[in-house]
């Protein structure tokens, strides 16, 4: 890891406090860092404390190679591992000695499957002695498929550790010594981290059920949770079987969150029939379900990681409180967000005591910094950047823009200026977010930071059916694709140019996944405001989106109504596909796609590209070979990047 030399960490009487020490000055688009300081994955993806928090171990770019590296206390390595190959998804610590590494791949499937793709995922314990075997999870049982289909949990048990995944169970073929497919539903399997040997704990849901589970501090089934795929109706049973809450949710909204304090309790949530999510708590013995934590809003949940029990919360707002069974943790997480507190931060990893945490920051003048946090020795070490190449003066400014749509709903989004810039009649890029049940906030992203740093503003619109606000607000985007979701983000633009901060008449509009949908019907359901779109992993049909989704659920009644309650009437989707009006096209198309994209498939930008050819309208498409809809690998990462600012530089020069 390199050595920082942007920020230093001081221990006071009082707890920890952060100082930094750059002065950063004015930045010109001469000396902006190259497009691939933006591009590339961070030298520094993720990182994990141990246990007892002594040992660390971080997912690094070591020299354009990305290793999964572990340190002890003293910050010297113990085990480094290549993992340039894989598409890592998460990794966690297996007691103090092992590392359980998680990574995906994608995989054609037969003409007998629900859909054509599916991003399969694997889990491989690591031993940090070199001289131990490694192993794939499922990988000696030719009865299951070596894939995992979920993870639930890793337990201590007799000194033993165990961890708990979903597994397909396969069945034996008409011929000697093969297995078959039969269904997909998983079994709940514990498997040894050390010898990988398994032991089913809890069968599959039966036909048309889907199951999910808890595990307890003893590795035992606390509670199981079981929907019906077409009706709705769903139980929670304790390890008695005993049902202890029910109800229906004919969207299919509802589930399991986790134990309460001390795992005398299941916390789960359900969706009413207003739409509204609430949360509830029941005790596994069995009693009434009480709302859970009523009138508080929650900004995340705390569970212990190796009993699974609930350890605390921290509230919402502008000085959010952390609340903890625990006053002593309660205390570390309070001087931990104090000393961060002029940082987007967040707490990424902590041992099991609280004793020591892992920061990620990132905010005005700061592209991402990691810090390891030793609370009981009030201090702190910054350990990585993620983008060294991007030096403080390099970070557009960026803040909250505070506007209300044309029906007077009220909204805001992330403007971000282009360093060293007056925010005085700018060009701009809209860059709406995927989801669309999501939301940007105040935070260094890569995306927006490298069109900044070519000169432009960019604003990231939380139209309508955003995460940031209350359920009402996520509710009003129900139905209005390419209507108010689409025209909230066009009054952002008119907003900004109200106030004089952009030119109106060099605006491109840009984004991925539901973002890309946003870009394509920008030229197409809009006209007029845009001199260029890029739309990447676009959806540009809605009604083949409902059929795909609706195929890989398995044709379920609950996908259906949840699908049709957030898309609208059906027969108002095609009113709303850009692909079904690329006659209307008023501005060149840049489409760039993944050809492994498992959630929008490949499919949508061909068909896209077909009826702009077929209407002779202006249009590249670019086919990322080998990259799924996350933009996993760098490589990929970067063609994206560089052909999106390429193309908006040629069509909306920012000088």
């Amino acid at each position: 890891m390199k050595i920082l030399r942007k920020a230093m960490v001081v221990a006071t009487t009082i707890g920890l406090a952060f100082y930094s020490t750059v002065q950063p000055i004015a930045a010109s688009a001469n000396d902006a860092p190259a497009l691939s300081a933006y591009g590339e994955l961070p030298e520094i993806e993720d990182a994990a404390l141990s246990p007892s928090g002594k040992r660390l171990a971080a997912l690094l770019s070591v020299r354009g190679t990305r290793v999964l590296v572990a340190f002890d206390e003293n910050n010297a390595i113990i085990s480094r591992t290549n993992v340039d190959a894989y598409k890592v998804r998460r990794f966690d610590w297996v007691g103090e000695d092992r590392l359980l590494l998680t990574y995906s791949t994608t995989e054609d499937l037969g003409a007998n499957f629900t859909t054509d793709k599916h991003e399969f995922s694997f889990a491989v314990t690591i031993p940090i002695n070199v001289a131990e075997q490694g192993n794939v999870v499922f990988s000696n049982r030719r009865t299951l498929v070596n894939s995992i289909f979920g993870n639930y949990g890793i337990r201590q048990i007799g000194g033993r550790w165990y961890g708990f995944f979903g597994a397909i169970e396969l069945a034996r073929g008409i011929r000697a010594g093969e297995y078959e497919f039969r269904h997909g539903r998983p079994y709940l399997y514990r498997v040894d981290m050390v010898d990988n040997s398994t032991e089913r704990v809890a069968t599959a849901a039966s036909d048309n059920h889907d199951n999910d589970w808890l595990i307890d501090a003893n590795g035992d089934v606390a509670a199981t949770y079981d929907i019906h795929r077409e009706n709705g109706r769903w139980d929670i049973r304790n390890g008695n079987r005993q049902i202890i809450a029910e109800g229906q949710s004919v969207s299919g909204r509802s589930g399991l969150i986790g134990l309460g304090y001390g795992g005398q309790s299941v916390i789960y949530y359900n969706v009413d029939e207003n739409n509204r999510s609430r949360r509830f708590e029941v005790p596994l013995s069995g009693g009434e379900p009480e709302e859970f934590l009523p009138g508080i809003d929650i900004d995340r949940l705390y569970f212990d990681a190796q009993t699974g029990h609930l350890s605390g919360y921290l509230e919402e707002g502008a000085d959010p409180r952390p609340v903890f069974e625990d006053p002593d943790k309660a205390q570390a997480v309070r001087m931990v967000r104090e000393a961060f507190a002029d940082f987007s931060m967040s707490m990424m990893d902590w041992s099991d005591d609280l004793s020591h945490v892992v920061v990620r920051t990132s905010g005005q003048f700061d592209s991402g910094t990691w810090f390891t946090v030793d609370v009981g020795n009030l201090s702190a070490e910054a350990i990585a950047y993620e983008r060294p190449d991007i030096e403080p003066q390099h970070v557009g400014p960026f803040s909250t823009f505070d506007y209300t749509a044309s029906d007077g709903l009220e909204m805001d989004g992330v403007l971000t200026l282009p360093p060293g810039r007056e925010a005085n009649n700018l060009p701009v890029i809209m860059l709406p977010h995927g989801g669309p049940h999501s939301f940007d906030s105040e935070r260094f992203d890569w995306w927006a930071q490298a069109f900044a740093s070519r000169g432009y503003a960019v604003f990231q619109p939380n139209f309508r059916g955003s995460t940031n606000r209350d359920g009402a607000f996520r509710r009003a985007g129900y139905g209005e694709w390419g209507r108010k979701m689409q025209t909230d983000i066009s009054d952002g633009l008119a907003a900004l140019a109200e106030a004089g901060i952009v030119d109106p008449d060099r605006a491109c509009i840009v984004g991925a996944s539901y973002g890309g949908y946003a870009a394509l019907a920008g030229v197409t359901l809009q006209q007029g405001l845009y001199r260029c779109s890029v739309a990447v992993a676009p959806v540009s049909d809605i009604r083949r989106m409902y059929r795909e989704d609706y195929r890989a659920s398995g044709e379920t009644r609950i996908t259906r109504t949840a699908l049709r309650e957030q898309l609208g009437d059906p027969d108002t989707w095609d009113a709303v596909s850009p692909e079904r009006f690329a006659e209307r096209a008023d501005a060149p198309i840049l489409l760039i796609h993944g050809r492994d994209d498992t959630v929008v498939p490949y499919i949508h930008s061909v068909k896209m590209a077909d009826a702009l050819d077929d209407e002779d309208k202006p249009h590249e498409l670019i086919t990322l070979d080998g990259e799924d809809h996350w933009l996993s690998l760098s490589e990929t990462r970067q063609i994206m990047l560089n052909s999106a600012v390429a193309f908006v530089q040629e069509h909306n020069p920012a000088d």
